[in-house]
């Protein structure tokens, strides 16, 4: 396979993995970032980013000269025969995506980029954003290609090198074709389509997944209202060849860097153009709606039916928005300790992601704290927001000595009910019926 000289322009997430997968097959790739300090440390093998594979990754594309870091666009594409630009899109005030720094690129690179070359947009756009750039382009000597990224914080590696699918959208067949290319050492089907095809599967798929999560938010709701177990109709409902099992899980609400951007994003697009999507809308609210139906949850559990929490010590167990990722952009943990703030209560907070010394990041009503049994001490109740594996093998005994009340409130329904009933603790899930303590705890 004849290897390509890259360029990927933004060191965040994506650009991240993409340079150093696309590197670890065979590539030459050059990186770039505004911040020197940052080039600096990735230069050094320093990854800042905790996910799975990664750092092992990016040592190994600086140890085999096939990747390295620099500061600036333009540094990065001389040369280079396809560009990917992954810089941030965040939601602008009226909801959608917010191209400036996209733009800023474009027009930064346009004269530099080497003729029949391919400049890619790998940062999740709106549709007609390859037509977009193409004008501001101005040069017909170069392809332009939607190429979206489908990866999951904490697995995003795997998902790069073992997708389900890789999806290339442009009007120029050769360009197209130069982008499969890359991906040939990739065990996984190629969906070759127009640009703005491919730019509404990334917005499609997300909000789809929205949409499956707060149905399944909603029905575990209804199963705590008919005395029915969410489990046990989630289990029947996955295997179903047409639903799939991925996605049933309940929780706290879905968050994240891409399906809160990405369903408002939709929704603004669908809005601009006069396409009514209350599908998409309905996931939205659902979702919003989710933390406050915990936090009524927590203060009748706490003994107030009115909904305050005023002077209530409440501890929580993590705050990223899921676990194997220290990402909390949106993260329904702090939504629902947010609301929890709101109605008075004391907040302590642990997360194996986010110590003590990134407390500055959290509202201030957080006090965070590096012992998850800390958390506990003197709490009238105990929230598990994020699935961390470590929270399954916590001293119950010695929780259930240090909570003021016997309340544990599993919001993903990720702890064993038996273990923590054996330790006097009440267990309260989500979508089913809440265990009792065991008599015979001591």
């Amino acid at each position: 396979m004849h290897r390509h000289t890259i360029a990927v322009i933004g060191t965040g997430y994506v650009g991240l993995t993409a340079g150093a997968c696309l590197a670890s097959l065979g590539h030459r790739v050059v990186c770039a970032d505004l911040d020197p300090v940052k080039v600096a440390e990735l230069n050094r093998g320093d990854v800042r980013i905790l996910e799975e594979g990664l750092p092992e990754l990016v040592r190994a594309g600086l140890d085999a000269g096939r990747l390295r870091f620099v500061v600036g666009a333009a540094d990065a594409v001389r040369g280079a025969r396809t560009v990917f630009i992954c810089v941030g899109t965040p939601t602008g005030p009226d909801g959608s995506a917010d191209l400036t720094a996209v733009d800023a690129v474009v027009e930064e690179i346009r004269t530099l980029l080497e003729p029949d070359s391919v400049l890619v947009t790998k940062s999740t756009v709106p549709v007609g954003t390859a037509a977009r750039v193409t004008a501001a382009l101005g040069r017909p000597d170069v392809g332009v290609v939607s190429n979206p990224e489908f990866l999951r914080e904490g697995t995003s590696v795997a998902d790069f090198l073992q997708p389900d699918r890789v999806v290339i959208g442009s009007a120029s067949p050769w360009a197209a074709a130069q982008v499969a290319e890359l991906y040939a050492g990739v065990d996984a089907p190629v969906v070759i389509a127009d640009a703005a095809s491919a730019e509404v599967v990334k917005y499609a798929a997300n909000c789809f997944l929205a949409v499956k999560l707060s149905y399944v938010n909603t029905l575990a709701e209804l199963c705590e209202e008919v005395g029915a177990d969410i489990g046990r109709v989630t289990a029947a409902l996955g295997q179903d060849h047409r639903i799939g099992g991925a996605f049933l899980r309940p929780g706290p609400g879905w968050g994240g860097s891409c399906l809160p951007k990405d369903t408002r994003a939709l929704l603004g697009t669908a809005d601009a153009l006069g396409v009514d999507f209350p599908l998409v809308r309905a996931a939205i609210d659902s979702n919003a709606r989710q933390r406050t139906r915990i936090a009524d949850r927590i203060a009748r559990l706490c003994g107030d039916e009115d909904g305050s929490l005023a002077g209530v010590r409440i501890g929580l167990l993590g705050l990223t928005f899921k676990a194997g990722t220290d990402d909390l952009r949106d993260s329904p943990a702090l939504a629902l300790a947010v609301e929890l703030a709101g109605r008075g209560a004391e907040l302590t907070a642990h997360d194996p992601a986010v110590p003590a010394t990134r407390h500055t990041e959290l509202p201030a009503e957080i006090n965070v704290v590096d012992d998850p049994h800390q958390a506990a001490k003197g709490a009238s109740a105990l929230v598990l927001c994020t699935e961390w594996p470590l929270y399954r093998g916590l001293d119950w005994p010695r929780i259930a000595a240090d909570l003021h009340h016997p309340v544990v409130v599993d919001t993903r329904n990720h702890l064993d009910p038996d273990a923590l009933s054996a330790a006097g603790l009440a267990w309260h899930g989500t979508g089913t019926s809440p265990v009792e303590p065991a008599l015979t705890a001591v």
